[in-house]
C-alpha cells in the first residue's frame, strides 16, 4: 500500500455505503468493511481485513492483514441486535485478531471496548463485552471470553486463555499457556492453573511505578500467601500497615471486589519472577 496521503482505497475493496471513513484513511487489497464503521485519521485496513459495523475507531489505528474486527458475538443468545466494537486511537491489529461485538444491553453492555495504544498480535481473540483499557499487549493466540477487563499495560503471553468475566489487572502479566479462571490482581504474575508466581517489577518499573510503591506492593505479596493469614486478615493487614500508599489501595480495592476470587500461591516461584 502507498505513503500517500491523499485516500488510498483499493479497487478490489469492498466498502459500505454506509461507511464513513477519514479522508487519508488506505484500505488494502480485497478487505471487506461491512456496515455503518467510522474510522478516523491515519487508519489503515490492510489486505483481507473485514471491519464490520456498527464499529468506530478513532485515528492511526493498523487492521492487520485477514483480521476480523466486529463480527458476532459466538453467543447462542445473540439475535443480530445492532451492537458494536468501539475502538480508540493507536491501536495495532496483527494477523488473524478477532474482535466480536457486545451482546445486548442486559446480556451484555452492546459494545466491546477498546481504549488507546493497545497491540494485539496474531491470531489473539476477544470475546464479546470485553473492556481492554490502555496500551495492553496481547500476545499471539491469547483468547479472552466475553466480558473480561483488561487494565492498562496489562500483558497477556502466547496461547493464555482467559475465562469469561475474568479482570486482568493494570500492569498484570498472565504468562504463556496459562489458564486463568480468576481475577488477577495489578501488579502480579500469574501462571497455569491460577497461580500467582510473583510480582511484575520489571512492568512496574518500564510504567514509572516509585519505587517505594514496588516495595509495598512486594510487600502486600508476601502478606497476602506468606503471612498464613485467611484473605480478609491479609487485606486487613495491607491496609493497615501499607495502605498510605495510592499504589496499595488501587491494589486493595481489586481484591475486595473481586467476584471471581484471587489466585492462589506458585511457592516456588518467588516475587523476583522476571517478566519473560
Amino acid at each position: 500500500m502507498s505513503d500517500a496521503t491523499t485516500p488510498l482505497i483499493h479497487p478490489t475493496a469492498v466498502i459500505s455505503a454506509e461507511a464513513e471513513l477519514a479522508a487519508d484513511v488506505r484500505v488494502g487489497p480485497y478487505a471487506v468493511i461491512d456496515g455503518p464503521v467510522r474510522l478516523g485519521a491515519g487508519c489503515v485496513v490492510r489486505a483481507h481485513a473485514q471491519l464490520v459495523g456498527p464499529l468506530t475507531a478513532g485515528e492511526d489505528n493498523d487492521f492487520g492483514r485477514s483480521c476480523v474486527i466486529g463480527e458476532r458475538p459466538q453467543h447462542l443468545a445473540y439475535k443480530g441486535e445492532p451492537t458494536g466494537v468501539t475502538i480508540g486511537h493507536r491501536n495495532t491489529f496483527r494477523e488473524h485478531v478477532t474482535i466480536h461485538r457486545g451482546m445486548p444491553v442486559g446480556a451484555g453492555r452492546g459494545v466491546t471496548t477498546l481504549g488507546d495504544g493497545n497491540y494485539l498480535m496474531c491470531g489473539s481473540h476477544l470475546g464479546h463485552d470485553c473492556i481492554v483499557g490502555n496500551n495492553a499487549i496481547i500476545v499471539n493466540s491469547a483468547l479472552l471470553g466475553g466480558h473480561c477487563e483488561v487494565g492498562d499495560r496489562a500483558l497477556i503471553s502466547g496461547n493464555a486463555g482467559i475465562h469469561q468475566n475474568c479482570r486482568i489487572g493494570r500492569l498484570a502479566l498472565v504468562r504463556g499457556l496459562a489458564i486463568v479462571s480468576m481475577d488477577v490482581p495489578p501488579f502480579w504474575i500469574v501462571q497455569s492453573p491460577n497461580s500467582a508466581a510473583g510480582v511484575n517489577l520489571i512492568g512496574m518499573r518500564r510504567a514509572g511505578i516509585p519505587s517505594a510503591d514496588i516495595q509495598a506492593v512486594r510487600k502486600a505479596f508476601n502478606i497476602l500467601y506468606r503471612g498464613g493469614l485467611i484473605l480478609s486478615l491479609a487485606v486487613a493487614k495491607i491496609e493497615a500497615d501499607l495502605g498510605a500508599s495510592p499504589t496499595i489501595q488501587e491494589l486493595i480495592q481489586f481484591i475486595r471486589t473481586t467476584k471471581r476470587g484471587i489466585p492462589g500461591s506458585h511457592r516456588h516461584n518467588n516475587d523476583e519472577a522476571q517478566a519473560a
